[in-house]
C-alpha cells in the first residue's frame, strides 16, 4: 500500500540512520600538542641558559607555534550532522553506467553508499539546483568534467528520524496515519505560484473609471477640466479624489491602510496642484521619503504624471545637504553603528522642547558657531532632558539608558572639539541623527534655514510619505522650511512604524508634538494593492496593534495565504526554486520579492538561488531596487512602500520574529507588500503571530 517512491526513500533513512550510529563524527584537531610546545619553548627562552645566538630561532618557533595555536582556536570546528533531520534533498546520478546516490544537507558527512554534502559549498550539489530528473549534466566539479544523467531528484522532510514527505516528479507523498499504508498524495497543481501577472498590477477593469477624471463633477464640487494626467487617475476612487483636489494651502494628513494609495494621492495632489499653478512643478516642492528605495520610484512615477521639476529625495540625503552647507568645518563623515539608545535619544519627540527651553535660557549670537555649542550642550544638558526624555520604557529613557546615551554624546562631543581645533590624530563621525538636531537648532537660534543664495530657504509645498517613520523634529525642521501658504501633505500608516527609535506613538500625540492640534485625519480605508486574503491575513498579524476593528476593505479575492515548513535552508532554497523556475515560464513578467528578517538569510538564499540558476534574480542593498521583472531577494524593511506581483516571507519563525509589537508590524509590512500571492516559510517554529493566522499549517 506504501508507493513504491516513498518506500524507497525509508530503506535510504533507515541505511542512513545505521551508517550513522556505526560512524564516527569527525572531530577537531587537538591543540595538546602545540600548547606542550608552546610550554616547552618557554621554559627554554626563560631558563637563563640559552645562548643569545639560539634565541632568534626560539622565538620564530614561539611565533609560529603560537600562529597554529591561535589557528586552531578560531577555526570553525566541524558541524555534526543531526541525526533527527541529517539531509533533505536525494540525488541519483548515472555515470558511465553506475548509479551514484547523494544527499544534500547542512553539513558534509561522507557516509559509505549515502554521503551527505553541504548544499551550501559542495560543487557537485550544482547538478541538484540546475538539472532535473531526466536531464543530462555536463559540470566541472573539482577540476574534472562529469557527464551523466539525473536519473532522481527529490525533496524529503525529515523529522525526529522519521520521514514526513517526499516530494518527486512522480507526485508529493505526505505521512497520514489515516490513509491507507499511511502515507496519501498530494495535488501538485495546489502548490504553485500562478495567475497575477499583469492583471494583479489592475485594481479596476480598464474602463471602470472613465466617469471620474478630472473634470467631472463629482460629490456635488465642480473640477476643472484635466489635460495632462495619465489615465491611471481614472482609476482614482472618490475619497482618493476628493482629497487630491483639496485646497493647495494648509495641511493635510493622510491615514491609510497599506496599499490604499497614500503615495498615489500625495503624488497626484502634487500633479493637481502643479496644473493650476507652475510653480509647484519646480524645486520649490520637495517630496521626502524615508528610504532609497521609495526615492526611486517616485522620481519615476511623477514624470509619468507630467512632473518634472519637483525634487525627490530621503530625509538623510536632504539634511545632510544642508548640514554640510551651513557647517562646513563639521566632520563629513556619519556614523553606521550607532547605539540604538544614543538614536532613541537623538529622536525622541520630547527633544524638541528641550531644544527650544535650551535656546532660551542661553541667549547667544545668531552664527554657526552657536549653534554647535548649542548642540554640543543641549544634548548633555541631564537636567533639562531627564523630565522630557526619561521615564519607562518603550518611550522613556530610563537612568541608565540616558546615561550611556550621554556618554556616547560627550565622547562625540569631545572629538568634534578636537577635530574643529586642528587635532590630526581625531576622525571624528557625527551620528546620522544630528543633522535633523543641527538644523532644529539653527531654526531655534538664527531663524530660516538659508538657501544658497543666501535669501530664505522657502518650499511652496513639502509632501512627506511614511511620515510615521519620521521624527517629530525631522518634520518639523520641514514645516519650519514651508512659505506662508503652509502647505503640506503628511501620509503614512502608523500599523507600518518599523523606525522604533523614531518615538511615533498616534497621530494625536505626533500632531501635538508639531503643534497641529486639532487637525482632521483623513483615513483611506479600501487596500487596492492586496487581496482580501492577503490583507486579512496582514491585518491579523497586527493583533493588538490594529487600529481597526474590521480587515480592510478590497476589492478582489485570491489564492491562500500558504506556511511552508521545512527542516533546513537548502530544503527551502529547493523548493523556491522550482516554483520560481515555473513561474518564470508562465509569467515571464512578473515581479517577485523574497523578504527575509537580516541581511545575512537574504545573502544565504540569494547564494543558493543563484546556484540553481534562478533567472533575473537579484540581491538588492540599500534599496537599490530595479523595478523591473524577475526576483529581488532583501531584507523586509527594504521593501516598505513597495508592492510586488507575489512575495515570500523567509524564515517566519519565533527566532527572526518574536512576540513583540516591532515584529508584528514588520510582519504586517512584508505581507502587505504582496499584490496577487503571498507564501510564508519557515525552518524554525513559525512565529506567533503566524501561527495564530494559519494555524492548520
Amino acid at each position: 500500500m506504501i508507493p513504491e517512491i516513498v518506500a524507497e526513500e525509508l530503506r535510504v533513512l533507515a541505511a542512513v540512520t545505521q551508517r550513522l550510529a556505526e560512524t564516527r563524527a569527525p572531530t577537531a584537531p587537538s591543540e595538546a600538542s602545540v600548547v606542550a610546545e608552546l610550554e616547552h619553548l618557554r621554559e627554554t627562552l626563560n631558563d637563563g641558559t640559552t645562548k643569545t645566538v639560539d634565541r632568534g630561532a626560539l622565538v620564530q618557533q614561539w611565533d609560529r607555534q603560537e600562529a597554529i595555536l591561535r589557528q586552531l582556536r578560531t577555526a570553525e570546528r566541524p558541524i555534526d550532522v543531526d541525526q533527527g533531520s541529517p539531509y533533505f534533498g536525494h540525488l541519483r546520478l548515472r555515470e558511465n553506467g553506475a548509479d551514484l546516490e547523494i544527499l544534500l544537507g547542512k553539513t558534509t558527512r561522507l557516509l559509505p553508499e549515502f554521503p551527505i554534502v553541504d548544499w551550501r559549498n559542495a560543487p557537485v550539489t550544482r547538478i541538484f539546483y540546475r538539472y532535473r530528473q531526466g536531464e543530462e549534466y555536463e559540470e566541472d566539479i573539482a577540476g574534472r568534467e562529469r557527464a551523466g544523467v539525473v536519473t532522481a531528484r527529490r525533496t524529503v522532510t525529515i523529522r525526529d528520524r522519521t520521514l514526513r514527505r517526499v516530494e518527486a516528479p512522480e507526485g508529493i507523498f505526505e505521512a497520514d496515519a489515516a490513509a491507507p499504508g499511511g502515507w496519501r498524495s498530494v495535488d501538485r497543481a495546489a502548490v504553485r505560484l500562478g495567475g497575477g501577472e499583469r492583471t494583479a498590477l489592475r485594481a479596476h477593469e480598464a474602463d471602470a473609471g472613465t466617469a471620474r477624471r478630472f473634470g467631472t463633477d463629482l460629490r456635488g464640487v465642480r473640477r476643472r477640466a484635466d489635460k495632462h494626467l495619465p489615465d491611471i487617475a481614472s482609476l482614482l476612487d472618490p475619497e482618493q479624489f476628493e482629497l487630491i483636489t483639496r485646497p493647495s494651502s494648509g495641511f493635510l494628513v493622510i491615514r491609510g491602510t497599506a496599499g490604499s494609495g497614500k503615495t498615489t494621492v500625495a503624488l497626484h495632489r502634487i500633479a493637481y496642484l502643479a496644473y493650476d499653478e507652475p510653480r509647484i512643478d519646480s524645486a520649490a516642492t520637495l517630496v521626502l521619503v524615508f528610504s532609497r528605495a521609495l526615492r526611486d520610484y517616485v522620481s519615476h512615477v511623477l514624470p509619468a504624471l507630467g512632473v518634472h521639476g519637483v525634487q525627490v529625495r530621503t530625509f538623510h540625503e536632504w539634511a545632510g545637504e544642508h548640514t554640510r552647507r551651513l557647517f562646513p568645518r563639521l566632520p563629513r563623515e556619519r556614523a553606521d553603528q550607532t547605539p540604538a539608545v544614543v538614536s532613541r535619544l537623538k529622536l525622541h519627540p520630547g527633544l524638541l522642547d528641550v531644544l527650544a527651553a535650551y535656546v532660551v535660557e542661553h541667549p547667544g549670537a545668531a552664527t554657526p558657531a552657536q549653534v554647535l555649542d548649542d548642540w554640543a550642550s543641549a544634548l548633555g544638558h541631564r537636567a533639562l532632558l531627564e523630565p522630557a526624555v526619561g521615564g519607562a520604557a518603550p518611550d522613556g529613557l530610563g537612568p541608565e539608558a540616558l546615561g550611556r546615551a550621554l556618554d556616547w554624546h560627550q565622547r562625540r562631543r569631545e572629538e568634534v572639539a578636537a577635530w574643529l581645533a586642528g587635532d590630526p590624530a581625531v576622525a571624528p563621525s557625527l551620528d546620522q541623527e544630528d543633522d535633523a538636531l543641527l538644523l532644529r537648532l539653527w531654526q531655534l537660534r538664527a531663524g530660516q534655514l538659508p538657501a544658497r543664495d543666501g535669501r530664505a530657504l522657502r518650499y511652496r509645498h513639502v509632501a512627506i510619505d511614511e511620515v510615521q517613520d519620521f521624527s517629530p523634529i525631522e518634520v518639523q525642521v520641514l514645516l519650519g522650511c514651508l512659505d506662508e501658504r503652509r502647505s503640506v501633505t503628511l501620509a503614512g500608516d502608523t500599523q507600518q512604524h518599523v523606525a522604533s527609535e523614531g518615538g511615533f506613538t498616534s497621530w494625536a500625540e505626533f500632531l501635538s508634538r508639531l503643534g497641529l492640534e486639532g487637525r482632521a485625519v483623513q483615513t483611506l480605508e479600501t487596500s487596492y494593492r492586496c487581496t482580501a486574503e492577503i490583507a486579512g491575513f496582514a491585518a491579523g498579524l497586527l493583533g493588538a496593534l490594529r487600529e481597526d476593528a474590521a480587515p480592510p476593505r478590497t476589492t478582489r479575492s485570491g489564492p491562500a495565504v500558504e506556511l511552508f515548513r521545512f527542516t533546513d535552508h537548502g530544503a527551502c532554497v529547493a523548493f523556491l526554486a522550482d516554483a520560481l523556475a515555473d513561474l518564470a515560464r508562465q509569467e515571464p513578467l512578473a515581479s517577485v520579492a523574497l523578504l527575509t528578517p537580516s541581511a545575512e538569510l537574504s545573502a544565504l538564499y540569494h547564494r543558493g538561488l543563484e546556484a540553481c540558476e534562478v533567472a533575473r534574480l537579484r540581491r538588492v542593498e540599500e534599496g537599490a531596487f530595479t523595478f523591473a521583472p524577475g526576483v529581488e531577494v532583501t531584507e523586509v524593511e527594504q521593501a516598505k512602500g513597495l508592492e510586488f506581483d507575489y512575495v515570500v516571507l523567509i524564515e517566519a519563525s519565533a527566532q527572526h520574529f518574536p512576540d513583540t509589537p516591532a515584529s508584528r508590524r514588520r510582519l504586517h509590512v512584508g505581507a502587505t507588500r504582496a499584490i496577487h500571492q503571498l507564501w510564508v516559510t519557515s525552518v524554525g517554529t513559525p512565529s506567533l503571530p503566524v501561527r495564530e493566522q494559519l494555524a492548520h499549517g
